[in-house]
């Protein structure tokens, strides 16, 4: 994974080559194509960095569209970068706020009237506040017009991260996930528990299909590869098989994870202690802290702690050692916190 890091001074480099168990805490940027790149970058970096976070990710500068390779590890990607995001800042272009200019003096008088706790400033002078007119909230309108909400890249980028913030085409803070979620549902028509974070297994293959049915792409078969993410499938992207055909494999291979899944289900579990001896056995033992990494692991951790998501898969080419992590993470299984009934799957592809 590449991220954008920003420094001290305010430069910007890009850093490349980080290991998944070594991803600092970085915000990750959403955006439609031509909002005025440069001005949007800018912008959010400088959000980013007024949140603590020193690093952040745009898919224009990112991702080597150039390289087939890459752009389908990134396709396949996408929803678990947003996932993993501290924040998700999102862009509007087409959405404008009425701005007037006070004297930092007024500040608490507005902070006051507003009927807010805190304010936040889009920017630094000593002497003038630029902020938005949240008393007439008269960008709404136009929020609920925003090109934003037609595209179908932008499920995901809605759905999987935690916290999403939107912000004016001046870099104002309207809002963000939870605080519009009922403007926000009533845009997309995305259901309330879909927009909080659930398992998005509690809804049907056609329920998620159709969150994304008025959307557009610049490429038909995107309305189908968008979506990989939301239907947790991960297969070959084949520009020019057409959107028909894709959706047919995208289906088809939901169907058949689908399946894989209630068989495992339907399956007796055998007592992992006892596995684990008998790897141990054959292995000639387990390697001492060699699983501790994992402990650190976002998704292992999410997984751990989680009252909704059973099954945690670990897959890798053979002889990488998902063997003796697996015999790692069976200790951490005998330790109280692990959610009851949870199982491990381990895969070698």
């Amino acid at each position: 994974m590449r991220l954008l890091e920003r420094d001290d001074t305010g430069g910007v480099c890009l850093r490349e080559g980080l290991p998944n168990n070594k991803i600092p805490p970085y915000a990750i940027l959403s955006h439609t194509w031509g909002d005025g790149e440069v001005i949007f970058r800018d912008l959010m970096d400088d959000q980013a960095w007024r949140d603590g976070l020193r690093f952040f990710w745009v898919d224009t500068c990112c991702i080597d569209k150039s390289d087939k390779a890459e752009l389908q590890h990134a396709l396949s990607s996408m929803f678990d970068w947003y996932r993993r995001a501290a924040k998700c800042y999102v862009y509007l272009a087409d959405v404008s706020t009425h701005q007037q200019v006070i004297d930092s003096s007024d500040r608490e008088l507005v902070v006051r009237q507003s009927g807010c706790t805190t304010q936040k400033w889009a920017f630094q002078e000593p002497n003038a506040r630029v902020i938005a007119n949240f008393f007439s909230k008269g960008w709404k309108p136009a929020f609920r017009q925003s090109r934003w909400f037609t595209r179908g890249w932008t499920v995901q980028e809605l759905i999987a991260p935690a916290i999403v913030e939107f912000f004016s085409k001046e870099g104002l803070g309207l809002g963000d996930k939870k605080s519009l979620e009922w403007e926000i549902h009533n845009i997309t028509e995305i259901p309330l528990r879909a927009l909080r974070g659930f398992p998005l297994s509690d809804f049907s293959f056609d329920e998620r299909k159709a969150w994304a049915e008025k959307r557009s792409t610049t490429r038909e078969e995107d309305k189908a590869y968008s979506l990989f993410g939301i239907f947790d499938v991960h297969m070959p992207v084949l520009y020019g098989e057409g959107k028909e055909k894709a959706f047919k494999r995208l289906q088809d291979k939901f169907r058949e994870d689908y399946r894989a899944l209630a068989k495992l289900w339907s399956t007796e579990p055998r007592d992992p202690r006892v596995e684990k001896k008998r790897i141990e056995l054959a292995k000639g033992g387990l390697l001492v802290d060699a699983y501790l990494w994992v402990l650190e692991n976002p998704d292992f951790n999410r997984w751990r702690h989680s009252t909704e998501s059973r099954l945690l898969w670990i897959k890798g080419d053979p002889g990488k050692g998902k063997t003796m992590l697996l015999c790692g993470i069976i200790d951490e299984l005998e330790r109280p916190v692990i959610a009851d009934g949870a199982q491990l799957l381990c895969c070698g592809v």
